[in-house]
């Protein structure tokens, strides 16, 4: 498939302050497209290279795969997983 009908899934934004904002990434790859990563939420179960700060924080500082070639394809095959995430969530806050 050619670049055009990827288009969606890719996104370098390289007038932005931060570009690229993960140490070790090479600009010609890295995808802005997950700024903020939707599988923050999933804690432990994101699948990337994380790790949690003395007060307990995800620190992803170190993870590429949201912004890695595949890393569309990877964050949307979560969606279900979020999605049960934020039901269990929900239950527990009634």
């Amino acid at each position: 498939m050619s670049q055009t009908e990827h288009s969606h899934a890719f996104f370098s934004n390289r007038d932005c302050k931060y570009f690229p904002c993960h140490k070790n990434a090479n600009p010609e790859q890295f995808n802005c497209l997950f700024c903020y990563c939707p599988l923050y939420a999933l804690g432990r179960n994101c699948g990337g290279n994380f790790k949690f700060t003395e007060k307990g924080i995800k620190d992803c500082s170190d993870c590429l795969l949201p912004h890695s070639a595949g890393g569309y394809k990877y964050v949307t095959g979560k969606f279900k997983d979020i999605v049960e995430q934020v039901k269990k969530n929900e239950a527990q806050a009634d």
